[in-house]
């Protein structure tokens, strides 16, 4: 295929928002080196719109991203993507520091025992994040992948990259399957393997490093959990949410070291998880009824990374956004789109200020 304004790499929500956002002006191809869009990462997430998630640069993503995926425009979806929840940050002794644009109110105790019945002694106060809310990813994600198509945009899936080459200012692209493709501007939109697509482009990697993380689906012997509050340690160290009337989901909010992979659970993992739940509330546990590992990656910084390769040309990173690139993805999207085009940032985004989130800033500090 040639004649390719943008070819994305990868088809996450990174890479699907990004597309949705340019393929009216650009004539864009999204490859996808799974055989579903999303499969690792955006597929396997038990993702939460959490403002205070990820520090201040981070907030003002989420910030400038709630009222889309609250109320939509009816061109992209009839519906929302969101259900309040609220989220209980616990601690035994210091609250956390949450950006000051977050709303929040400290719940002692007494209100704790009310709002988390069977809470154990020493969890003394919790600061409340009332905005938290559960996030539909698969309608959020393919409602991406929809407005893509429906501007022009094409997805193949099962093309992973094998080489990229830049000729006379154009991408001369490869897949494994022996697909030749052509475009001006190459997006690094591959998440755990965005490392590699950059070296296979000429690229210098920025140490974008994915993690493991494990999730564990429990059912108890207790019922109306499912509207109960986020619950998460202030000490990073478990969050758990009713799924179900009787069943959570509970991860130890572990970030295993691991390489770009299938990721899968491991037994002391899951083991972990369920001790420190155990450690919190007095839920008879009848069943682990499943479990699943995804992965999220992180710059070295921990902020996610948008902008044109200092050295390479036509070449987009659009990666390490971590546990926070769904809830970010409406206004990270807008962003990314007006640094890719080179043109004038969406109302969504114009507070923000995309170098913060550059490539270059790696480059600066070599």
């Amino acid at each position: 295929m040639s004649g390719l304004d943008v070819i994305i790499v990868g088809g996450g929500i990174a890479g699907a928002s990004l597309g949705a956002e340019i393929a009216d002006r650009r004539r864009t191809l999204i490859i996808e080196a799974e055989d579903q869009c999303g499969y690792h990462s955006t597929g396997r997430s038990a993702a939460f719109y959490l403002e205070s998630y990820g520090g201040r640069d981070v907030a003002k993503l989420t910030l400038a991203s709630s009222k889309f995926l609250d109320s939509p425009p009816s061109d992209f979806c009839d519906h929302g993507f969101l259900r309040v929840r609220g989220d209980l940050h616990l601690t035994r002794d210091e609250l956390p520091e949450i950006p000051p644009e977050v709303e929040t109110r400290i719940v002692e105790r007494a209100e704790l025992e009310r709002m988390l019945p069977g809470i154990r002694p020493g969890w003394n106060r919790a600061l409340f994040e009332p905005g938290c809310a559960d996030i539909d990813v698969g309608a959020l994600h393919a409602a991406y992948l929809r407005q893509f198509r429906q501007l022009g945009g094409t997805v193949r899936t099962g093309a992973r990259l094998a080489r990229a080459e830049r000729r006379d200012d154009r991408w001369a692209i490869t897949t494994q399957d022996g697909s030749r493709l052509t475009a001006s501007i190459l997006v690094n939109a591959a998440g755990a393997w965005a490392d590699d697509v950059a070296r296979a482009a000429g690229a210098r990697p920025l140490g974008i490093a994915p993690k493991r993380r494990t999730v564990v689906q429990l059912r108890l012997g207790r019922t109306g959990l499912k509207k109960l509050p986020l619950v998460d340690g202030a000490d990073g160290s478990f969050y758990f949410k009713g799924e179900g009337d009787s069943t959570v989901w509970l991860s130890p909010h572990d970030e295993i070291e691991t390489d770009p992979c299938d990721a899968a659970p491991e037994e002391i993992d899951i083991a972990t998880a369920i001790d420190r739940f155990e450690k919190v509330v007095d839920w008879p546990i009848e069943a682990v009824e499943r479990s699943w590992a995804g992965l999220r990656s992180f710059a070295p910084d921990r902020l996610p990374v948008y902008g044109f390769d200092a050295d390479v040309p036509g070449f987009f990173w659009c990666a390490g956004q971590g546990g926070f690139g769904i809830q970010t993805s409406p206004a990270a999207a807008k962003m990314a789109a007006s640094v890719l085009l080179g043109e004038q940032p969406d109302p969504m985004v114009q507070h923000i200020d995309p170098a913060v989130f550059s490539p270059n800033r790696f480059t600066q500090s070599r």
